[in-house]
């Protein structure tokens, strides 16, 4: 697996003087040591990180994922991320609890939180935790679907542009909460029973995909090829945590397709422990494209509160276990690459316009099976940009 810092772009390089660890201060050092941080920063030593939090929860009728109209709400959608200053130079990291946000939305995203911290938009880094429970955005699959006759598949580009609005104006408020951190703690532990993988060999020895919501002999089978650790990143001042960072890998639905808007189980652990904490909580989903929650999963409420729960106890055992190390080089890193585009049928152009315009076509088919994918190779120009901060 990548390192849990990694994340997507940039070009500068900044580095710092390496700090010692501030040993067991004296009460009196220990209450002047957020005073002498700032002074530290204003000299020009030390990095700075903001929080910023905003409900991205759209408006009761609008589609989540699976087409079903929002009807319920029963853990609000939140963006939540940082801003990072070094150097005078300013990075973002933001996480949503969406299903997806794809090429013009997410370009339009990264330029709007830039616009507002004063930075580039390839120093903006976007990702969605991939709920089922929430919507799909894609500004530009809407226009696609609208040009075929039907764009009731995508949420309302109105409400769209004024939720983006209010993402960038929670990390232009961050920008006065500024607070110099002098070290960086990492830890990770398992996480148990949630996490399995997709694809795993059934009895007769054929690959099976074993989704989020599998058949109860799927559920039977090995938990298969994954990654049981959640990893931590805490940025800190002294003894004191500013923001924690935790990354773990798998698909984070329990159920979905019922008009119930809901952050799932990861939005509930993430802020089950911010609570339990007061340290501000900021959770990514890792590489998961081939693993789910499936061999674990019965599809209730009770199940989701479970996993809930393991994860929590994963996160939580991560938090102690982190060992700390002073600030050294802080690094933003960019590369640009143009994947190669699928050429067969069901890809094709053809294909996906037709899906678009036959009445019984599933949302899911006429915005995620090709609406997305149209819009997709219209961008071939504009490369996809991962990023990393170190």
């Amino acid at each position: 697996m990548t390192s849990p810092a990694l994340h997507i772009v940039v070009s500068a390089r900044h580095v710092r003087p390496r700090c010692p660890p501030p040993p067991a201060f004296p009460t009196l050092l220990r209450a002047l040591f957020p005073l002498l941080l700032t002074a530290a920063c204003a000299a020009g030593e030390l990095p700075r990180v903001a929080t910023f939090r905003c409900d991205v929860t759209p408006p009761k009728g609008q589609p989540l994922f699976f087409g079903d109209p929002l009807q319920t709400v029963a853990a609000p959608l939140l963006a939540k991320g940082i801003v990072v200053e070094s150097a005078g130079t300013r990075h973002v990291l933001c996480a949503l609890d969406w299903c997806a946000v794809s090429n013009g939305t997410h370009l339009s995203m990264r330029r709007r939180i830039a616009e507002a911290v004063d930075a580039d938009p390839d120093d903006v880094a976007v990702q969605t935790l991939h709920q089922h429970t929430a919507p799909l955005v894609d500004i530009d699959a809407q226009r696609i679907l609208a040009e075929h006759g039907d764009a009731t598949a995508h949420v309302d580009p109105e409400w769209l542009a004024a939720t983006e609005g209010r993402i960038a104006d929670a990390a232009r408020e961050a920008r006065a909460n500024l607070r110099a951190f002098d070290r960086v703690g990492t830890g990770k532990a398992r996480v148990d029973r949630v996490a399995s993988n997709r694809r795993v060999r059934d009895a007769q020895g054929a690959v099976a995909g074993r989704t989020s919501l599998a058949p109860a002999a799927l559920r039977e089978l090995p938990e298969g090829r994954i990654d049981p650790f959640v990893r931590t990143i805490t940025l800190a001042a002294g003894d004191e945590p500013l923001v924690r960072l935790h990354f773990y890998a798998t698909h984070p639905q329990v159920n979905y397709g019922d008009g119930v808007a809901t952050s799932d189980f990861v939005g509930m652990a993430r802020e089950d422990l911010e609570a339990r904490e007061g340290v501000f909580q900021v959770y990514f989903t890792g590489a998961s494209g081939d693993v789910t929650v499936g061999k674990y999963n019965d599809g209730s409420d009770a199940c989701r509160r479970a996993f809930a729960d393991r994860l929590l106890a994963g996160m939580t055992a991560a938090v102690a276990a982190t060992s700390f190390e002073a600030v050294g080089d802080v690094e933003w890193r960019i590369h640009r690459f143009s994947p190669p585009r699928r050429t067969d049928d069901d890809f094709s152009a053809a294909a996906c316009i037709g899906r678009m315009r036959d009445p019984r076509s599933s949302p899911v088919d006429r915005l995620y099976r090709s609406a997305l994918r149209l819009a997709s190779v219209r961008r071939e120009r504009d490369p996809i940009i991962l990023t990393c901060l170190q």
